[in-house]
C-alpha cells in the first residue's frame, strides 16, 4: 500500500473518532452546566476545552469560556482543527482520497454528516447562539455517524492493510481521548473547595462514565456506588472495557503485528506499542496512584503521541 493511502486511512479514522468525542464532551458538559447552582463547579466549559486539548488555542481568540463561545469553537469554528466541523471536513477529504479502499456505507456515513453540517451552517446566522433543541439532534447525528462508520468498517471491510491502518488511527485517538477526560476530572474539574466524594464529585464522575459509554459497564463490573479509584481502574486497566487504555493498546499491538507480518518486517512502532501494553497489563492501580494519576496520564499521552510519530515515520511518510 502507498504511504499516502495508509496516511489517509489512518487520519480518516482519527478524525471520525475525534468528532464523536467532541460531540460527547459538549453533550456531557451541557448537562453538568445545567445542574443547580448548589451542585455546579463553575469550570465546566473550560474543562471541555481541556478535555479536547484546545484550551490554549481557545484562550488565544476568546475572552471567556462560556456556553455560547465554547460551542461555537468546538462545533463550527473552521480555524479550530479539533472542531466537529474541521474533523468532519478533514475526514471527508481523506475519505475521498481513498474511496476505492472504503465500502459504500463508510463513504455515505461521512458524506451525509458533511452535508448535514453544511445545511446547519447555512440555516443559522454567524455566531448565532443555538438552542439545545437544535444542538442536541446534531450531536446525536455526529455520534451516530461515528458508530455507523465504525460498524460498516468492522462488518464489511476486507481484513487487509487498509483495515489495519484505519484501526490504528481509531485506537490511538480513542486512547488519547480516554486519558484526557480522566486527567481533566482529576486535575481541572473539581474545585479546591469541593470535597472528593461530595455531590458535585459524584455528578461529575457519573457524567464522565456516560461520556465514554461506561456507566452500565461500571456497575456490571464493580456492583457498587461510583468510586473514583474504581473508575480509574475501569478506564485504565480493564481490558474488557473497549475504551480503556489497556484495551486500546491490546488492539494497537494486534493491528501493528498484522501489518508487520504482512510486510515481512517488525520495527520501532511494534516495539513501542508492545512496551506500552506490557506496562499497562503488568500495572496495578496502586502503582498508578503512587506515581500520581495526573503524572501517569501526562506520561501516557506523551507516549501515545510518540507512537503516532513512530508509526508515521515507519509507514506513513514516503
Amino acid at each position: 500500500m502507498l504511504a499516502r493511502t495508509a496516511d489517509n486511512l489512518f487520519w480518516l479514522a482519527r478524525y471520525v473518532e475525534r468528532a464523536e468525542f467532541a460531540a460527547r464532551i459538549i453533550d456531557i458538559t451541557a448537562r453538568l452546566a445545567a445542574l443547580p447552582t448548589a451542585y455546579g463547579g463553575g469550570a465546566e466549559w473550560e474543562s471541555a476545552l481541556s478535555a479536547v486539548g484546545s484550551l490554549d488555542r481557545f484562550k488565544a481568540r476568546y475572552e471567556k469560556a462560556d456556553e455560547a463561545s465554547v460551542i461555537e469553537f468546538l462545533i463550527f469554528d473552521p480555524q479550530n482543527p479539533s472542531s466537529i466541523r474541521s474533523c468532519i471536513a478533514s475526514a471527508r477529504t481523506n475519505a475521498r482520497a481513498v474511496r476505492t479502499a472504503l465500502t459504500a456505507d463508510m463513504w455515505q456515513c461521512i458524506n451525509a454528516a458533511w452535508l448535514e453540517l453544511r445545511s446547519m451552517e447555512r440555516a443559522r446566522a454567524p455566531f448565532e447562539r443555538m438552542s439545545r433543541e437544535r444542538i442536541d439532534p446534531f450531536l446525536d447525528m455526529v455520534k451516530a455517524m461515528s458508530r455507523d462508520f465504525d460498524g460498516a468498517a468492522y462488518r464489511n471491510m476486507l481484513r487487509n492493510d487498509a483495515y489495519w491502518f484505519s484501526r490504528l488511527g481509531l485506537y490511538m485517538e480513542r486512547a488519547d481521548n480516554t486519558a484526557r477526560i480522566l486527567d481533566v476530572k482529576y486535575h481541572v474539574l473539581l474545585p479546591e473547595s469541593e470535597a472528593v466524594g461530595g455531590s458535585l464529585d459524584y455528578f461529575q464522575w457519573t457524567s464522565i462514565l456516560r461520556a465514554v459509554s461506561a456507566f452500565t459497564a461500571y456497575h456490571w463490573v464493580y456492583r457498587q456506588g461510583v468510586k473514583p479509584w474504581l473508575i480509574a481502574d475501569l478506564l485504565i486497566l480493564k481490558k474488557e472495557m473497549p475504551r480503556s487504555l489497556v484495551s486500546c493498546y491490546d488492539n494497537l499491538v494486534r493491528y501493528l503485528d498484522a501489518i508487520g507480518a504482512a510486510y515481512g518486517a517488525q520495527g520501532p512502532a511494534q516495539r513501542h506499542a508492545r512496551a506500552m501494553l506490557l506496562r499497562l497489563e503488568n500495572g496495578a492501580l496502586e502503582d498508578v496512584f503512587d506515581v500520581g494519576l495526573h503524572e501517569f496520564i501526562t506520561e501516557f499521552i506523551a507516549d501515545n503521541a510518540r507512537l503516532g510519530t513512530i508509526v508515521a515515520e515507519q509507514y506513513l511518510i514516503n
